[in-house]
């Protein structure tokens, strides 16, 4: 009997990543946004870059966010830093606006399939609409992160390179107390 029920728990545990690999989606038909995870959308919402900048932070194009976490160590003047927080300002109203938009055309898209009513040339026009939205939102970062740079002195770029660990060097963050 111990033999059976070893058997039938050794069978089961090897049969789960089966199983897990064939509902890659369960649990994801409740999202009020199908095509969008909670993280997404609060990521839109919060005009955060999620990556869409690395082109330009991965080759000496620092953002303003972690340029102003840095400031100390930059040694930002104040107009630097005040250039820097405009910077951001001006790019997180434009990433929340453009973000809005996105989850709304997301919500239209999923609309689309929920009523059965997607067609060909609506998945076209729905599918154009969010890329074109995602382009401006990437446009919006990697424009900032271009005008962030030029903030910036040489000495400071190699810097923020360091802090972050772009050049092979990894440095602790500073922290304010």
């Amino acid at each position: 009997m111990r033999k059976q029920f070893a058997v039938a728990v050794l069978a089961t545990l090897y049969t789960l990543p089966a199983l897990a690999q064939h509902q890659p989606y369960a649990g994801q038909a409740d999202r009020p946004v199908k095509g969008l995870s909670a993280d997404d959308i609060t990521n839109l919402r919060a005009g955060r870059g999620m990556g869409m900048a690395l082109p330009a932070e991965l080759n000496r194009y620092p953002g303003p966010l972690h340029v102003l976490e840095n400031e100390a160590a930059l040694d930002l003047t104040k107009e630097q830093r005040e250039q820097v927080q405009q910077q951001f300002k001006r790019m997180r109203s434009e990433a929340v606006a453009l973000g809005e938009q996105i989850i709304a055309r997301e919500t239209a898209l999923d609309a689309l399939f929920k009523s059965g009513s997607a067609d060909a040339a609506s998945i076209d026009d729905s599918t154009a609409a969010l890329a074109a939205l995602y382009g401006q939102l990437r446009a919006v970062h990697l424009r900032t992160h271009l005008a962030t740079r030029a903030t910036l002195t040489d000495t400071q770029l190699a810097t923020y390179q360091r802090l972050r660990g772009y050049d092979g060097v990894v440095v602790a963050p500073s922290h304010k107390h």
